[in-house]
């Protein structure tokens, strides 16, 4: 990847709105503290006049700085997608059981509303459509390897109505359980 060409004030700028989109581009190096963030870290910010900017990890650590505990700039992915991919693994293992957003916020540890903004910032979809869409996913392939009735997916799934799994399900698949199953064959 071509190394993108930033000035001090930019770069500067960068770190001041917490922009996301390039934290992979360069790290943000504090004198004072010895050490370094994501361009996109919420902690406060230091004077301009004590920030060094780094290409990558290896470059920054090797001039002597740490870290930073709050945004793990040394990890290969930032906090929030670790928090994003907890939460899908928690859903596609917990699919069949009656699941509201406040049990997944315990599960993670943090706020309903925190989580759900977060979760749909990185995947455009509410923890609530993701779930459906897993829920709609068994059910297809349920129709096409089982002979069970599209009522017995409906509970196998985990949607507590069926009228609730038809509207889903036609929503998902722009077809009915029963069109699908017509398909299928």
């Amino acid at each position: 990847m071509e190394q993108l060409q930033l000035t001090f004030d930019e770069k500067w700028e960068i770190i001041l709105a917490c922009d996301r989109a390039y934290d992979d581009v360069f790290l943000t190096a504090v004198k004072t503290t010895k050490i370094y963030c994501r361009p996109s870290c919420r902690s406060r910010k230091p004077k301009k006049e004590n920030v060094l900017f780094y290409v990558d990890k290896k470059e920054v650590e090797a001039a002597g700085y740490r870290a930073c505990k709050r945004c793990q700039p040394d990890l290969n992915q930032t906090p929030q997608l670790s928090v994003v991919q907890s939460v899908k693994t928690f859903l596609i293992d917990s699919y069949k059981q009656k699941v509201v957003l406040d049990d997944i916020a315990r599960h993670v540890g943090m706020s309903t509303f925190y989580l759900d903004r977060l979760f749909k910032q990185h995947t455009s979809v509410t923890p609530r459509s993701y779930l459906e869409k897993i829920r709609v996913d068994k059910a297809a392939h349920l129709i096409h390897t089982t002979d069970l009735s599209n009522l017995e997916i409906c509970y196998e799934v985990g949607f507590q109505s069926p009228s609730h799994f038809y509207q889903a399900f036609r929503k998902g698949k722009l077809c009915s359980p029963g069109e699908y199953r017509k398909k299928a064959k």
